[in-house]
């Protein structure tokens, strides 16, 4: 393995590293209160913005004017105005819409706050609703799946789909992204997407506007408690090993085992660390994610994967796309 080069810290490294968190601070508060909505069609003066918001004039123009600093927001006579390109990336219709992911952000920073708390304790951090309410929060969650996946998604599958594939299993499908890739990819195959009973009715939407609906199956369930739809000869799992501990993901895995065709494979997309567990440097972080979200997530090696797949019965484990974020994808056969 080769060593990182060593950084040479200097005082104003570590003091620059340390006030990182402002402009996220900033960003979240803005994404959270839906800020950019009110200015999508023009600019508007403090006061008018607070009104519309329901907020406090003097906290709303000090976060105005940090927007601005930021050059989220422009400043003018006529009050402020959305920068270029935010209005496509930051409000609910905007065709590079990321809010949803920057709303989601807002919890992952409350749980952030208490990591010194949860290193200590060795409990993932207390939860409490963000201004959006549970069900807010819950929706923002969905749409960061689809922010972040939607863009890759088409690309990641031609990895993954193999000539014999009619019928895929999305495990814990949200919206149905990748169901959707998996079909666009598969013009002859069919679906069954399964995820929480709150989230099917967003999947429904989603797939039928895509005019893929007929062609899926929605079943609602949890795989943590309830056995997996059976009968499909892919079983897709993304992003959801990572919330797991290795117990849970042998858990996970025998029940797909149950639930796929005879020969049957799965395909499991998540990070994927080398055996420092140093790099990649985003899974570091997300395993800190995790630490603070969870009972026992984490982020693991193939190795990793490779042994608690062969537990469940699984053979032929390979990695069939690597990638420094959580587009690797591992794969194995029934």
């Amino acid at each position: 393995m080769k060593p990182n080069p060593t950084k040479l810290w200097t005082a104003e490294d570590v003091l620059a590293l340390s006030r990182g968190y402002q402009g996220s601070c900033v960003l979240a508060a803005a994404a959270e209160l839906d800020l950019f909505l009110p200015l999508a069609d023009g600019p508007l003066a403090a006061d008018a913005v607070a009104n519309r918001l329901h907020c406090d004039p003097r906290g709303l123009t000090v976060l105005l004017d940090a927007l601005a600093a930021l050059q989220l927001l422009e400043k003018g006579a006529n009050g402020y105005s959305l920068a270029p390109g935010i209005a496509a990336t930051l409000t609910p219709g905007g065709g590079q819409s990321v809010l949803a992911m920057a709303q989601h952000q807002t919890n992952c920073l409350h749980r952030w706050d208490q990591l010194a708390r949860v290193v200590k304790t060795g409990r993932p951090a207390e939860r409490s609703p963000s201004l959006l309410g549970e069900t807010g929060d819950q929706a923002a969650f969905i749409g960061a799946m689809d922010n972040t996946s939607a863009p890759f998604a088409d690309t990641v599958i031609r990895a993954v789909v193999p000539p014999e594939f009619t019928h895929v299993l999305d495990v814990g499908g949200a919206s149905g992204t990748w169901t959707m890739a998996f079909l666009r990819a598969c013009p002859a195959a069919t679906a069954v997407l399964f995820d929480l009973p709150p989230v099917i009715p967003m999947a429904d939407r989603r797939l039928a506007a895509a005019g893929l609906r007929d062609r899926v199956r929605l079943v609602a369930g949890d795989f943590a408690n309830d056995p997996l739809p059976a009968g499909a000869d892919l079983a897709w799992v993304s992003a959801i090993v990572h919330q797991n501990s290795r117990e849970q993901n042998r858990s996970l895995f025998a029940k797909v085992f149950a639930a796929l065709a005879p020969a049957g494979r799965i395909a499991i997309r998540d990070i994927l660390m080398d055996r420092s567990r140093t790099s990649p440097l985003p899974g570091a972080l997300f395993a800190v994610n995790m630490l603070v979200a969870t009972e026992g997530g984490g982020t693991f090696t193939f190795d990793e994967l490779r042994e608690d797949l062969a537990a469940t019965g699984f053979t032929q484990a390979a990695v069939l796309r690597h990638d420094a974020a959580m587009n690797s994808i591992v794969v194995a056969r029934k």
